[in-house]
């Protein structure tokens, strides 16, 4: 499940919201049973940005800090300065990041 909100002021899509099956979440289970839920869902925010106009930025907060290595690690994700010490670090995935995420989704033919 996710939710995505296309921000104009800041030209790129803000993912909200994710959640995967919890038997697929890795912060909840030693062996996820379905693999690349998350993966998918970042695909779908890259698909709406660049349906926007957006080029292929997206952003999302990371609620803990597993997530925020998780992002940083398997997503290619960086850091955006500038925010509250009291809120979730914000990430962008943009570039190079995002096409490969994007275009692992894409069907030959």
């Amino acid at each position: 499940m996710g939710a995505y909100e296309v921000r104009n002021r800041t030209m790129g899509v803000h993912i909200v919201y994710m959640e995967g099956q919890a038997e697929s979440n890795r912060t909840l289970v030693e062996a996820p049973k379905y693999r690349g839920i998350g993966r998918a869902l970042i695909a779908y925010g890259i698909k709406l940005s660049v349906d926007a106009g957006f080029n292929d930025d997206v952003t999302l907060d990371a609620k803990t800090p597993e997530l925020a290595r998780h992002y940083e690690r398997d997503f290619g994700a960086v850091r955006l300065p500038g925010r509250e010490n009291n809120t979730a670090p914000r990430y962008l995935i943009c570039d190079e990041a995002a096409q490969i995420i994007f275009t692992g989704y894409l069907e030959e033919g």
